[in-house]
């Protein structure tokens, strides 16, 4: 099987989306109809940042940082049967650390 690469044009950012909670903070075990995706996940990679004046305004995230990006914001795609989630710098609100 060949493994796909993605490369980000711009300053979009492919993100793996962290694991949804199985289970309340009280102990109860959620099914999959109720957990919510979540809005954090891994920087996957990022593209080269986008063009404003002439000048490359480069990404202000690296690969391996854990974010936080909007509910709504980017585009599922599943590559090598891995679901990620593909979004723009300004979708992404926060660094988490």
């Amino acid at each position: 099987m060949v493994k796909t690469k993605i490369t980000p044009l711009f300053d979009n950012v492919l993100i793996k989306p962290l694991e949804a909670e199985v289970k309340t903070s009280s102990g109860i075990i959620l099914p999959d109809s109720a957990k919510e995706k979540p809005q954090m996940g891994e920087v996957v990679e990022v593209g080269p940042g986008k063009t404003d004046e002439g000048k490359l305004v480069p990404v202000s995230v690296k690969k391996g940082q854990k974010v936080m990006y909007k509910k709504w914001g980017g585009n599922e795609i599943k590559i090598n049967g891995q679901e990620l989630t593909l979004v723009e710098e300004k979708d992404i609100l926060a660094i988490i650390e």
